[in-house]
């Protein structure tokens, strides 16, 4: 399906992207706790008992050609689309915690599947979880690569949409407004692989050094919604944002 534009006098320049990495993507995200509105407070006994066993899984994962990162849900930010009003079915994304593992081949991925820690840690996952999603992805789009190494605000936002190729073209469109009004200087569009079914089209994953960069804009810039989010819903496509921290 062809790109619709609304409000076409709003104009932001057109994002800067360099080639997709070549590299394989496991994603793990899970709803432990339940959020306060926007809010994850606190961190129930079970959360931070399966944010340290996932820290540890993670640290015994990362050898040459493997990166693991764990995360933990701070906020849900402004940006949630409407058109998820019109499918009640969809899985709303509110997970608090997550684990993004990069790999430089398929095989890699599927190794670290095939291992007892893997299949132990998953299993504790889901035992305290109210529900999970575990995807395998490949880099269909990127501004840049998202640096793990030192902390910061960093998004999954996981989108729905009835055409992927729309939800690609609309997510290009709107990027530049997050790259002129956020600063932002990497993002890493995830497609999942069909061979792990997803009720998400994409999920895009980049990084800001703090809530400052991102929030207000979010909340108080009017071309928000004008250029971005009134774009997602003219393209029956709706984001679903989380905000994290690195554990």
């Amino acid at each position: 399906m062809a790109l619709k534009i609304v409000n076409p006098d709003v104009k932001f320049k057109k994002v800067s992207l360099v080639d997709p990495s070549m590299s394989q993507y496991l994603h793990i995200a899970a709803r432990v706790d339940n959020s306060w509105g926007p809010f994850f407070f606190g961190c129930s006994a079970k959360k931070k008992n399966i944010l340290h066993l996932a820290k540890i899984w993670c640290d015994k994962l990362r050898v040459e050609g493997i990166k693991a990162c764990v995360f933990k849900a701070a906020i849900i930010p402004p940006g949630k689309g409407r058109f998820l009003k019109e499918h009640p079915e969809i899985e709303v994304a509110r997970y608090d915690v997550a684990v993004l593992i990069e790999a430089d081949s398929v095989d890699k991925i599927e190794q670290i599947e095939n291992t007892e820690g893997y299949t132990s840690f998953l299993k504790q996952l889901r035992d305290v979880s109210q529900n999970t999603h575990v995807i395998k992805a490949t880099n269909v789009k990127r501004i840049a690569s998202v640096d793990h190494s030192k902390q910061g605000v960093f998004l999954f936002n996981y989108f729905f949409a009835e055409d992927l190729g729309q939800n690609l073209e609309v997510w290009e469109y709107t990027a530049g407004w997050f790259q002129q009004e956020t600063g932002l200087s990497n993002s890493t569009v995830l497609l999942p692989n069909p061979a792990t079914p997803s009720e998400y089209t994409i999920i895009n994953h980049c990084r800001w050094d703090g809530f400052l960069d991102v929030l207000p804009s979010l909340i108080f810039k009017k071309s928000f919604r004008s250029y971005v989010l009134d774009n997602f819903y003219a393209n029956r496509v709706a984001a679903m944002p989380v905000l994290y921290s690195i554990v």
